[in-house]
């Protein structure tokens, strides 16, 4: 019979270490550290996704406000308010 002290029982990873209670405690503590531990990060992403919008809201701006779509818009809404019913 292999009992879990035997040599034979030990895997590749190496001996058990049996934990004590106050590592478990430490370890309980660590992790929920770092699992609350994200201040900061929704700034960051908010600030990015606010320069993001603007940056697109520059491009959009660029290309509507550009000859060719203004006179093509233009077009679009005069041959709607022609239109005789």
């Amino acid at each position: 019979m292999v009992t879990p002290d035997d040599d034979r029982a030990r895997t590749s990873a190496g001996p058990r270490r049996r934990s004590t209670p106050m590592t478990r405690s430490l370890l309980r503590t660590r992790l929920a550290a770092l699992a609350v531990d994200d201040d900061g990060m929704s700034t960051v992403e908010y600030a990015v996704g606010t320069v993001a919008a603007a940056a697109f809201a520059a491009l959009l701006y660029a290309i509507v406000s550009g000859g060719d779509v203004l006179a093509a818009l233009t077009g679009i809404v005069q041959r709607a308010l022609s239109t005789t019913l």
